[in-house]
């Protein structure tokens, strides 16, 4: 308890949860519709894509967020057109452009200001590190994804399970693959802060995953995914402050425990069931 009086004694820290708790929350939630799409790995994409253009903006003076936003956002809905029409497949998709984007960024940032603080905090993650415009930009932007989702929540329950027999009953399932595109890209670019390129996808995954271990329900996942991702991000949280951790890989490494007990107690449930 001492420890945790002591840690929202700093304002920088209460600034991390405020923005760390509500992009959790949307990382988990779009992430039980990807897992379930079989297209989780459009976090770990679009997360480079994000680097790259953070690094570009930083070389030329420009507001991080502010362009990397709209580019990943391109980016979503171009891997989405390319999915959809078949012109190549998601994972082939997804790797060409993370790899070309990291390449880009990596280059970019050597020939110009190298690797620089600002350009390390984007890959490796350093959620205590936000100025008051990121920590308001993240808030407002995490909200417009909490609204969209809530709002069509029916419709993305549809599309997610069956495309086909949505589409047959008139609902526009490109627009609400669309839409969850967007929202993860736009949940992306906000974790980057917190999670860095190389651990952003695990923010989406391990909700969703450690959920469908226990709860069969779409609506059970989600509500045990949200509130589990905010759980493992407060203790992870205060893992790392109590041991100088950090706070990316913290929170991974509890989201992966939590995993694991999850499998454990689908495994009691199986072996109970079949007794």
């Amino acid at each position: 308890m001492e420890v945790i009086k002591s840690l929202f004694e700093y304002e920088f820290i209460i600034k991390a949860f405020e923005v760390g708790i509500i992009v959790s929350l949307c990382s988990a939630l779009l992430g039980v519709s990807l897992v379930l799409k079989r297209y989780s790995m459009i976090g770990d994409g679009l997360s480079h894509v994000s680097f790259g253009a953070i690094s570009i903006a930083v070389a030329f003076g420009l507001a991080p967020l502010a362009v990397s936003v709209p580019v990943v956002v391109v980016a979503a809905f171009l891997l989405l057109h390319m999915r959809e029409n078949g012109k190549m497949k998601g994972d082939a998709a997804i790797a060409a452009m993370s790899a070309s984007a990291l390449a880009i960024g990596v280059t970019v940032t050597s020939l110009t200001t190298g690797m620089t603080t600002d350009v390390s905090t984007y890959m490796f993650g350093s959620i205590l590190a936000m100025t008051d415009s990121d920590v308001i930009l993240s808030i407002l932007l995490s909200i417009m994804v909490l609204v969209l989702f809530i709002f069509c929540y029916h419709k993305i329950f549809a599309v997610t399970f069956d495309e086909s027999f949505s589409k047959a009953t008139g609902v526009n399932v490109s627009l609400y693959n669309t839409l969850v595109a967007i929202l993860t890209a736009v949940t992306i670019v906000l974790g980057m802060r917190m999670m860095g390129a190389m651990l952003i996808s695990s923010l989406i995954i391990f909700p969703a995953l450690s959920s469908m271990r226990i709860f069969k329900s779409f609506l059970g996942v989600v509500l045990s995914s949200g509130v589990t991702a905010v759980v493992c991000f407060c203790i992870g949280m205060i893992v790392s402050y109590r041991f100088s951790t950090p706070v990316g890989a913290s929170i991974v490494i509890i989201n992966l425990c939590v995993f694991f007990i999850c499998c454990i107690i689908q495994r009691v449930q199986l072996a109970l069931n079949n007794k």
